[in-house]
C-alpha cells in the first residue's frame, strides 16, 4: 500500500490539480466582489469530486459562507503518504483511508460524512444483454432497450475463476470488441477508493462473509489476482475509465461510482446506450472528509448540513446522509438508470485497513 512520496506527488502535479477557486482568488481576509471575506481552505480530495468543488455554483455557495476552496486530487489510499501539513483537510472517497489518515493525524473528533455512493459496472447494452443471457446479469425494462440491471455477482466471479472468455459466452461471437478474459475494469486497489472496494465486495462473496484474517486474505487471494492480472496498467482514479467508456474507447466493463452516471443524467447530457449494472453484493463509498484544522471541519459541517451544498451534491451524483428523499426528487426522470432504493442489493461491510491492504498487496502478487 506503500507509495514514494516524491512519485504520488509527481501524479498529483502532473495529473490531477483541480482548484476550485473563484471566489477571494488568494489569501485568507481577500474580499468577493459582494463584500464577503472569505478564508481560504485548501485540501487533498479524489478525483471523483473534482467537478463538485469546481462547479461555480459550489464555488459561489462556499464563498457565501465566507470560504474558498482550493483542491488537488489524489487516490484516496494515496493519501496516507502525501505530506498534508498545511492543508486543512483530506476527503477520501471511503471510510477505510480516512480511518487511517484519522490515526495518523489524530484528527480530534470525528471525521465527516456529507455524501455517498454505490459502486456499480457501466456496460453498453449490447455487452450488458451478453451478460444476461449468459446468467451474470439480470436486467431490467424491456429486451433492447434495459438500461438498468443487476450484477450476479457470485456467477460472475464463478467465471472469473473459471477464466472464462467473452469468445465462450453465447451471443458474443456478434460482438467484435468482445475477446479475451471476461473482466470488471478498475482502479488500482492499492492507490484507488474504488479498486479498493471492488476487491472487498468480491472478498466477501468469495469468502462466504468478511474477511477477518490473514487465512481470509490467503482463501481470497487467487480469485483476486484473476480479478487485477488482466487489466494491465490500472489507472490510479475512476475518472479516465469513465471519462473513455463514454466515449466509447474504454473496456466493455468498467468499474465506477453510481454518482459519476447521475452526473451526467442529471446534466442531461447524451449516455447513449450505456446501461447500470448494480452488483447484487456490493460496498457503498461513504466519502469521508478528514479535518486536520478548524477550518477544515468548518467545510465538512457545511458540506454535512448546509441545504444549498447537498443540492449541490446531488446535482453532482452524490446521497446526501441521512436525505434520501433528495436524490430520489432530483433522480426522478432518471429511474430507467438508477436504483433510487438499492432495491436487491446487498451492502457488504468492508474489512479493516490492514486486511484491506493485505488484499490489494496479495491481488498483484
Amino acid at each position: 500500500m506503500k507509495r514514494i512520496v516524491g512519485i504520488v506527488l509527481a501524479v498529483l502535479l502532473i495529473g490531477g490539480v483541480a482548484a476550485a477557486v473563484v471566489a477571494g482568488r488568494e489569501d485568507a481576509g481577500t474580499r468577493t466582489g459582494t463584500g464577503t471575506a472569505t478564508k481560504t481552505v485548501r485540501g487533498v480530495i479524489g478525483s471523483e469530486k473534482s467537478e463538485f468543488f469546481a462547479d461555480p455554483d459550489v464555488v459561489k455557495a462556499l464563498a457565501d459562507k465566507g470560504l474558498t476552496v482550493r483542491t488537488e486530487t489524489s487516490g484516496s489510499w494515496a493519501m496516507e503518504e502525501l505530506p498534508l501539513k498545511g492543508y486543512d483537510f483530506a476527503f477520501p472517497a471511503s471510510e477505510a483511508p480516512a480511518t487511517a489518515l484519522d490515526t495518523k493525524y489524530k484528527v480530534p473528533g470525528s471525521p465527516l460524512r456529507p455524501f455517498y455512493s454505490p459502486l456499480v459496472v457501466v456496460a453498453h447494452r449490447p455487452v450488458a444483454e451478453v451478460l444476461a443471457r449468459n446468467g451474470l446479469a439480470a436486467l431490467d425494462g424491456k429486451p433492447g432497450a434495459a438500461a438498468r440491471g443487476t450484477l450476479r455477482m457470485r456467477p460472475f466471479l464463478d467465471a472469473v475463476r473459471a477464466d472464462r472468455t467473452w469468445q465462450q459466452l453465447k451471443g458474443a461471437s456478434a460482438h467484435a470488441e468482445l475477446n479475451g478474459t471476461v473482466f470488471i475494469s478498475s482502479t488500482d486497489p492499492e492507490t484507488s477508493n474504488s479498486g479498493a472496494l471492488y476487491l472487498a465486495a468480491a472478498s466477501f462473496v468469495a469468502n462466504g462473509g468478511l474477511v477477518t484474517d490473514a487465512a481470509g486474505v490467503g482463501r481470497t487471494a487467487p480469485l483476486l489476482r484473476k480479478l487485477i492480472a488482466p487489466q494491465g496498467a490500472q489507472q490510479t482514479s475512476s475518472d479516465a475509465p469513465f471519462r473513455d467508456f463514454i466515449s466509447g474507447a474504454g473496456n466493455p466493463l468498467v468499474l465506477v461510482y453510481e454518482s459519476q452516471v447521475a452526473s451526467l443524467l442529471l446534466q442531461k447530457q447524451d449516455v447513449g446506450d450505456l446501461v447500470v449494472l448494480y452488483p447484487d453484493t456490493t460496498v457503498n463509498s461513504a466519502h469521508t472528509l478528514v479535518p486536520l484544522t478548524g477550518e477544515g471541519r468548518a467545510l465538512g459541517e457545511l458540506l454535512t448540513k448546509d441545504k444549498r451544498l447537498r443540492e449541490l451534491a446531488v446535482r453532482h451524483g452524490f446521497r446526501p446522509q441521512g436525505a434520501a428523499a433528495e436524490f430520489t426528487a432530483a433522480t426522478a426522470a432518471h429511474t430507467d438508470y438508477l436504483n433510487q432504493t438499492l432495491a436487491g442489493v446487498h451492502q457488504a461491510p468492508v474489512p479493516t485497513t490492514e486486511w484491506l491492504q493485505a488484499m490489494a498487496r496479495r491481488s498483484r502478487s
